[in-house]
């Protein structure tokens, strides 16, 4: 038998809408009247319909979750992979589920995320951002829906973003190369239209001036921070008149490509040219050699995610950007060379 609220009110001995409070935790209902109807709805099995809670809570408990870019991560990407799965298990524990949006057509039809959203009534948005992303990605925030970017820089009235210290993070690999007397480094950074890229870039260049480094422009490249592209970017420095000591590739799968060219030009790394990457995705800890890397906090980027979101849809606070440290972890890839202390 599928009871309904009337008949749980009925039951318990009060009206539907004191029913309906209960069920949707509204205050002003006494914990003797609360008892009395969770006890029956737990006895007798009750599960409210879905569509009528969220017609009386005004809330889908849906969260929009969005890979934007023309080039972007998607869930095959093992670093936000990682991110996405503390996100999803912590935003679970919070009540909601989450629908995840596509923009594969985006270039033929004109897509509007916000229109999407609306449709499906989101309480919030997740967006993370890849390269070349779309003007509509921003209108979510600008119209006031709830939103938390990752690596995205989101400003509106109920939106906030989180990022690692992307400056810091660059200077931190300079620093290290510098003070291990390395002092010709390349460089191979994501395109030029996100904050991720902007930002490395910029720690990257400050540190190389800070120390008074030679920046040669033959050794800095780019890519989309996937393997193909670390692997061009490398056999272009490789090209070069005079090789670097080391190359900071922005992402591991970058690394990692650029390793790949380093073996197929007949040169060792870390013996002829030692690489970083960034991320710590579980790849660094088995290729050969094991890859020195900037860890990212991905289990905290996750967390902090779904509780400030949780905060923005449910008006608790005013949140301010999130930047969150990097730890340099050191492996194989930059030497065991005696000069390395």
């Amino acid at each position: 038998m599928n009871l309904t609220i009337k008949d749980i009110a009925q039951l318990a001995g009060v009206s539907q809408g004191t029913v309906s409070k209960v069920i949707n935790n509204y205050e002003g209902i006494s914990e003797s009247t609360k008892k009395k109807v969770m006890d029956i709805i737990n006895q007798k099995g009750y599960e409210p319909n879905f569509s009528a809670r969220s017609l009386a809570t005004k809330k889908s408990n849906l969260i929009g979750l969005i890979y934007a870019g023309k080039i972007n991560v998607d869930m095959t990407h093992p670093y936000f992979n990682e991110v996405i799965s503390s996100f999803k298990k912590n935003i679970g524990l919070l009540g909601y589920d989450i629908l995840m949006f596509s923009n594969e057509r985006f270039q033929s039809d004109n897509g509007s995320y916000l229109a999407r959203c609306r449709h499906f009534h989101v309480d919030g948005c997740l967006i993370i951002a890849g390269e070349e992303v779309e003007e509509s990605t921003f209108d979510l925030a600008l119209e006031g829906l709830p939103c938390i970017g990752i690596d995205i820089e989101l400003k509106g009235p109920k939106s906030s973003y989180i990022m690692t210290d992307n400056v810091d993070l660059s200077r931190k690999v300079v620093e290290y190369l510098y003070l291990h007397t390395i002092k010709k480094i390349g460089y191979i950074g994501g395109k030029f239209d996100s904050a991720v890229s902007t930002f490395r870039k910029q720690g990257f260049l400050e540190a190389m001036n800070q120390f008074g480094l030679e920046i040669r422009e033959e050794w800095i490249q780019y890519g989309d921070f996937h393997e193909e592209s670390g692997y061009a970017a490398m056999k272009k420095i490789l090209q070069s008149n005079e090789l670097p000591e080391a190359v900071f590739a922005t992402s591991d799968l970058m690394a990692l490509g650029a390793l790949q060219a380093i073996k197929e030009a007949g040169l060792q790394c870390p013996q002829d040219i030692r690489i970083v990457g960034c991320d710590d995705i579980a790849a660094c800890r088995y290729s050969e050699p094991k890859l020195t890397t900037v860890k990212q906090d991905k289990e905290k980027f996750g967390k902090l995610s779904a509780y400030m979101l949780d905060d923005l849809i449910n008006g608790r606070s005013q949140l301010k950007p999130v930047f969150i440290d990097s730890e340099l972890i050191i492996r194989e890839s930059c030497g065991t060379h005696s000069t390395l202390r």
